[in-house]
């Protein structure tokens, strides 16, 4: 790293490129003053460390809201109408029914975890689809409140959401904030979607909650270990993630590579 760096006083990195005090170190040994993020994110720095050794850390302000609702409803709809198995079924010449049950999501109530810019654009694509919305987050946000949406402590989201959706950044309080005590407190047969960041949720627990049918559904557009999967070409290679792999083999878990951000 230190000759691919040396006399660049900017360095561009990713979301899954991290930036410890070592790395910072080397960067500011090097002459780097100014590190760019191309993400929104910005847990993989160690902004403490970059401050005291003099680098400047930017970032993108936001991936388009409207595009993260989008592809979120775009999750919940092909889960709930399997759509995804419903492709495969008519590509492989099967032309039943069996297995394609869906529901109807306007008697369902809606738990949005996280209500910055994203929560209230993801309440206005629903406004018409669901019963209610349910909201919990640090901090309220006054357009959601004009929405009709009510603010509710967590545990009763966990326990009275049929559909729960992350919109949340991932610190130190988000971090694997879907544990096994989380997904204990969720309906049975509930969805769960994350479009947020991928260690927001504890995978192992989600796996548990998929075995026993607490999960009913999962939709996810980021992974708790994505950067050794996403945004690479692994066709024909062993994927040597276990959890990963046992996550494929559930019908009811869609799972995409941070295509949110592809805009």
């Amino acid at each position: 790293m230190r000759r691919m760096v040396a006399g660049f006083p900017v360095v561009c990195v990713f979301v899954n490129d991290m930036l410890d005090n070592r790395v910072l170190e080397t960067l500011a040994a090097e002459g780097t003053d100014l590190i760019a993020l191309r993400c929104a994110g910005f847990n993989n720095v160690d902004i403490q460390s970059a401050s005291a050794l003099g680098i400047r850390v930017v970032r993108v302000p936001a991936y388009s809201p409207h595009s993260v609702a989008e592809h979120t409803v775009a999750l919940m709809l092909t889960l709930n109408r399997r759509l995804h198995q419903a492709y495969n079924h008519i590509r492989n010449g099967n032309f039943t029914l069996q297995g394609l049950l869906g529901f109807e999501m306007r008697n369902k109530t809606v738990g949005i975890i996280g209500t910055g810019a994203l929560g209230p654009r993801w309440r206005r694509y629903c406004a018409a689809s669901v019963a209610a919305c349910w909201l919990t987050t640090s901090q309220q946000n006054s357009t959601c409140t004009e929405l009709g949406v009510e603010y509710v402590p967590l545990e009763t989201l966990y326990g009275e959401s049929d559909i729960i959706t992350l919109h949340c950044p991932l610190n130190p309080q988000t971090h694997r904030l879907i544990d096994d005590t989380a997904v204990e407190r969720m309906k049975q047969g509930m969805m769960l979607i994350n479009t947020s960041r991928g260690a927001v949720i504890d995978t192992r627990a989600v796996i548990v909650g998929l075995k026993s049918s607490r999960i009913g559904y999962l939709g996810l557009d980021v992974y708790e270990q994505e950067g050794d999967l996403f945004f690479q070409d692994l066709t024909g290679q062993v994927i040597e993630d276990d959890l990963f792999v046992r996550l494929l083999t559930f019908p009811n878990v869609l799972i995409r590579a941070r295509w949110i951000m592809f805009e």
